[in-house]
């Protein structure tokens, strides 16, 4: 019995216990066997968004995206729109006392043991979409290459 009470002090004082607490700071409160798919912050940056991420969003509905709240809601905003459009619910997670090299992941309330989660850029040749602004400096470079 008196255990018991231990325990409910303890967990009144302190909070209840964390599984795998270094993971879910890693992972934006969520665990790794639970992840569909994960970006770092660098990949949520890029101009665009990934096509796997939207894939991901648009077949786990059931799914929650968690976003890093150290980022810029700009960054953010076209993978919230993503979440909304498929009707899948979205949080954002700042850790004061961590900061998560993850952007964003998708993941369930249960393990899934998903082995590859991480989004690899593929080494094709392709060119990255181009921006308003890109195509700005590449007519003035043209045009100051010719003087």
């Amino acid at each position: 019995m008196s255990n018991s009470v231990d325990d409910y002090i303890q967990r009144g004082i302190y909070g209840d216990r964390e599984t795998k607490p270094s993971e879910r700071r890693k992972f934006l409160g969520t665990i790794r066997e639970r992840i569909v798919i994960a970006l770092t912050q660098a990949q949520v940056r890029e101009h665009g968004i990934y096509p796997q991420v939207e894939e991901a969003i648009k077949e786990n509905k059931k799914a929650r995206l968690y976003l890093n709240g150290h980022m810029s809601s700009e960054d953010l905003a076209k993978y919230r729109k993503i979440a909304s459009s498929y009707q899948v619910h979205y949080k954002t997670v700042t850790n004061k006392d961590h900061k998560s090299p993850i952007g964003l992941v998708l993941a369930y309330d249960y393990a899934i043991d998903k082995e590859e989660i991480y989004v690899e850029k593929e080494n094709d040749n392709t060119e990255p979409p181009k921006s308003n602004e890109r195509g700005l400096v590449t007519i003035f470079k043209k045009f100051f290459k010719g003087n």
